[in-house]
């Protein structure tokens, strides 16, 4: 899996299971900020561990890419 398929996943799950304010512009928000969250309880008990550029690299992938492209499900 790659990181941009990692990050799709993950905002992907986090829209459909917690999202559900009547404004799209907030459950963005909402969204990417839970996988945010995921990714920095991830890289803090990781370290430098091997998959610490993985999980850098969904968290950056996260706060660049638009809802569009993060519910695409090529």
């Amino acid at each position: 899996m790659t990181p941009q398929e990692k990050a799709q996943q993950l905002y992907r799950d986090a829209y459909m299971r917690w999202c559900y304010e009547l404004s799209h512009d907030k459950n963005v928000s909402i969204a990417k900020n839970i996988c945010e969250y995921i990714c920095n309880e991830v890289l803090g008990d990781m370290g430098a561990d091997r998959g610490y550029e993985f999980w850098t690299s969904v968290r950056d992938l996260l706060s660049k890419m638009t809802h569009k492209e993060l519910m695409n499900q090529e």
